[in-house]
């Protein structure tokens, strides 16, 4: 086969056949297709795109890339959740706690930050000792014994997704739906789970910031997710303001625990409601959602999701006193208040601007191996539709008290925030629900 003609052929608009598509792949991820042809392979999927069949041949070919995980000795159904991205997004550390305290089996591999958007690994690494680098057959017991385990992802998956995401980083190709289905989708099926709950993300925050990108996006990971065989179900939520009110690392593990210990926001709880019932209705635990939804508000009242989050710190090597003392979780060396320049109702908050602002002060990485200030970040004291006086605290930074960093993350972060005279309803947290090939628009139960 020639490069150069198979990029002729999706430039012109044609479908390529699975042989083609490995080929491509393959030849990428051993260097006998240059750097310069793959940039153009995906310059050409990114105006041509690719048919639902393609879509499903080009995750294949990155899966077989690398190492597939094999669960079977992981009783029960495996479940995971994936969100693509979001500002405050600690979802992960109260849901998959709160699934396994009702009987679900979450086995997740999750990852680092990805722009302007927060990491699961990099929260967890701020849990004293938490060791999220297990042997295989730890992960396996871990799951079995405690119901959840969270890892991070090995570079023996989906190899050749990590190579092609760092040409689609350098050639303005990262928002095209099936490179971003079949990057995600990838690294999913290779982990080898059972039944995946999608959060898709929709909003100024987010990477598919119109809702028509958002539901294109997820009927093509359902679309190759059921083609490989898994149970899949996607929510478009939204996420034009941040998700809860911190913004870090540290900080957000303490919010998923006050929310596990009954006092999160209130957003944070319907997302992790919502999101919850799915999973153990995809897993059959729960015949509905009502009932699904029941069973997780009462591991919240009870205190059982805690349990269990104590529980997998201590498995994997943490602290699990953090649980009733999060004073043990990395410290900074500041707090200072980040009050408002003027009077009203808050009426926009963009989600964006207040994840750049957190990453200036140190919680995320400008480039590669960057060193994360786990002790930093955002707490907001004020919310979309919330009444503020001038003078009054908009947020407080955890700072390690680099006055560059402060004022430079105060600029972009006032910049977040609009403030008018009238008061003004929520942002939408809840879309729709994906499913075959439905879309259905619904609210909280």
């Amino acid at each position: 086969m020639n490069p150069y003609e198979l990029i002729k052929k999706k430039r012109d608009g044609r479908e390529l056949s699975k042989g083609e598509i490995s080929f491509l792949i393959g030849g990428s991820l051993n260097s006998r297709i240059p750097d310069y042809q793959m940039a153009a392979f995906l310059m050409a999927i990114y105006f041509s795109g690719m048919s639902k069949r393609e879509s499903v041949d080009l995750t294949m070919a990155m899966v077989e890339s690398g190492e597939i995980v094999d669960l079977s000795k992981i009783k029960g159904f495996k479940l995971d959740k994936h969100s693509t991205g979001g500002v405050g997004d600690k979802t992960t550390l109260v849901l998959a706690p709160l699934v396994a305290a009702s009987g679900g089996v979450v086995a997740k591999m999750t990852g680092r930050e990805l722009g302007h958007t927060g990491g699961t690994v990099d929260k967890l690494e701020s849990i004293p000792g938490m060791k999220l680098e297990l042997p295989k057959e730890k992960f396996i017991e871990v799951a079995n014994r405690v119901g959840v385990s969270l890892i991070t992802q090995t570079n023996r998956l989906a190899p050749a997704d990590k190579q092609i995401y760092a040409l689609r980083n350098a050639t303005a190709t990262v928002d095209s739906i099936p490179l971003i289905a079949g990057s995600i989708m990838s690294k999913k099926l290779a982990a080898g789970t059972d039944g995946i709950v999608l959060d898709v993300k929709t909003g100024a925050g987010a990477f598919t910031q119109k809702y028509e990108d958002a539901v294109e996006l997820a009927k093509t990971m359902l679309h190759i997710g059921e083609g490989a065989g898994k149970k899949m179900i996607a929510l478009i939520t939204g996420m034009e303001q941040p998700l809860g009110n911190a913004i870090g690392n540290a900080v957000e593990v303490k919010e998923a625990i006050d929310t596990l210990a009954g006092s999160g926001p209130r957003d944070l709880v319907k997302l992790v409601l919502e999101l919850g019932s799915n999973m153990l209705m995809i897993s059959k635990i729960a015949s509905s959602r009502s009932a699904a939804r029941k069973m997780i508000e009462a591991n919240i009242t009870e205190k059982k999701g805690l349990k269990k989050l104590g529980e997998l710190i201590k498995a994997q090597g943490g602290n699990p006193e953090v649980i009733e003392n999060s004073d043990l979780l990395p410290q900074p060396k500041v707090k200072i208040e980040v009050k408002s320049e003027a009077s009203g109702f808050i009426e926009k908050i963009n989600a964006l601007n207040v994840g750049t602002a957190s990453k200036i002060l140190g919680a995320g990485q400008k480039k590669p191996d960057e060193f994360i200030d786990l002790s930093v970040g955002i707490v907001l004291k004020k919310k979309v539709g919330d009444r503020v006086e001038k003078g009054e605290p908009l947020a407080v930074f955890y700072s390690d008290g680099d006055k560059q960093k402060i004022n430079s993350a105060k600029v972009k972060f006032l910049n977040a925030y609009a403030i008018g005279d009238l008061q003004c309803d929520l942002p939408k947290l809840f879309y729709a629900r994906v499913f075959g090939n439905k879309v259905e628009k619904f609210s909280p139960l």
